[in-house]
């Protein structure tokens, strides 16, 4: 089975005032292809610092973070930014969609900017993340116009469009009511069904990681199982 994503000996220093944090102590992880992981751990544990670097918006002090054959810690900010447009999809706990676009429009223009005109976009694909977040008769709504839930379906489709290799979820269920986070949590367990969607999810809630196929605690900046 192909490993999508690799951490080895990760570690991340921040320095405040002059006292040195030390948010990851050397980070293992190894990711295969179409697995959905979950995250887990207190706040302070790291983990939210393990998913900006992943997700290449941070570079680590040390280490390297290899995502489908390429190592983003050796890079500069215009290379991962690169990395991060073509093979890394985004889902966050505030949504951060377009305001003044509407669902389509929000879901559009994600995938004009990872394809950037350079493949045609895959009608089949997209037209099946639609149905199984049941948005069809969505699309025309702006986000003020969606529930909570709904506006997390529409960022879940934006982060699917294109094929990235991996989609990073940041505490997706975090702004949502009970009932919602069930909806949301069992559509991400069957877009990773369907389409082998590799999906790491950061979550502090049991709830959220019984979704996944494989849990990863952190604790102090390392993996604790």
């Amino acid at each position: 089975m192909k490993t999508i994503l690799q951490t080895i000996d990760l570690k991340m220093t921040y320095v405040i005032g002059k006292v040195p944090v030390n948010a990851l102590r050397g980070v293992n992880l190894n990711v295969n292809e179409g697995e959905f992981v979950a995250i887990m751990g207190p706040s302070g544990c790291g983990k939210s610092t393990m998913l900006h670097i992943l997700g290449g918006m941070l570079k680590p002090t040390s280490g390297s973070v290899i995502i489908d054959g390429e190592d983003l810690a050796k890079m500069s900010d215009g290379d991962r930014t690169e990395v991060r447009r073509r093979k890394i999809g985004f889902v966050f706990q505030k949504f951060n969609l377009f305001p003044t676009l509407s669902a389509e429009g929000n879901i559009s223009l994600a995938e004009k900017i990872r394809m950037n005109g350079n493949h045609k976009n895959d009608f089949a694909r997209r037209t099946e993340i639609l149905r199984l977040l049941n948005l069809e008769s969505r699309l025309h709504h702006k986000p003020l116009e969606l529930s909570g839930g709904e506006q997390q379906r529409v960022a879940i489709a934006r982060a699917l469009v294109g094929h990235p290799a991996i989609v990073l979820a940041d505490e997706p269920t975090g702004n949502l009511d009970s009932e919602n986070s069930q909806i949301v949590l069992k559509m991400l367990q069957e877009l990773n069904s369907k389409f082998g969607q590799t999906i790491i999810m950061i979550t502090h809630s049991p709830e959220a990681s019984a979704v996944a196929q494989r849990v990863v605690n952190m604790r102090d900046g390392q993996i604790v199982n």
